[in-house]
């Protein structure tokens, strides 16, 4: 885990998206917290992150989604590292993907 992202104030913001039931809840709350190309951004690499676990090459996930290769190189990095988030989201959703 990144201890620099590990404080109170994220801890707090954690602790609200837990509480949330429905994707309605998540709507209304998002809708609150971040802008609307933030809420896009991060939908954007968490797609463009299952894609790169699905082998889809980097032409096709720009057409896909929008995403920049320099988005696309990020979330990639992300996906190598020791965190391995994205792997346990989807684990979670159901999604089974081959990080190799």
């Amino acid at each position: 885990m990144n201890s620099k992202l590990k404080n109170e104030q994220t801890d707090f913001l954690f602790d609200a998206i837990l509480t949330l039931k429905t994707k309605e809840d998540c709507y209304r709350f998002f809708e609150d917290l971040c802008t609307q190309p933030e809420l896009n951004a991060m939908s954007q690499r968490i797609v463009v992150a299952k894609l790169l676990t699905e082998k889809t090459v980097y032409s096709e996930i720009v057409k896909q989604t929008g995403a920049s290769t320099a988005t696309i190189s990020r979330v990639k990095r992300s996906l190598n590292e020791d965190t391995d988030g994205y792997m346990l989201a989807f684990a979670n959703m159901g999604i089974e993907v081959d990080k190799k």
